[in-house]
């Protein structure tokens, strides 16, 4: 049982980003990260990258269903991302360079912040 219960982690974690995902537009580095050091036991800087990695196809799919239904602000879309393409390669370049204590209190702050930007 403890082999199907380590092989289906993976499966139901990438479940329910999607789900989050696809639902709320965001929320794969909320899930991803925690879920990737706390429950798959993946070292904190390789969990980063690796949610970044698996937030692309994740992306790439919801935002796909999106544009069928014309939710999309393409303008909006195209200046959003020409900023976050630059803050995307600073931000992967300095990754390595945070202790993980700093590292996760970071990404705790910002959750926070975003938790209580939400509720507010």
């Amino acid at each position: 049982m403890k082999n199907r219960t380590s092989i289906l982690k993976p499966e139901v974690i990438g479940l329910i980003t999607g789900l989050v995902n696809g639902i709320f537009g965001s929320g794969g580095g909320a899930i991803l990260v925690p879920s990737l050091i706390f429950i798959m036991g993946i070292e904190d800087h390789k969990a980063h990258a690796t949610a970044i990695s698996i937030i692309l196809p994740l992306s790439l799919v919801s935002s796909f269903v999106y544009f069928r239904y014309e939710l999309v602000d393409l303008s909006l879309t195209l200046r959003v991302a020409s900023g976050s393409v630059i803050g995307a390669l600073v931000g992967s370049s300095i990754l390595n360079r945070f202790p993980v204590n700093i590292l996760r209190k970071v990404f705790g702050l910002f959750m926070i912040i975003a938790a209580v930007r939400m509720v507010l």
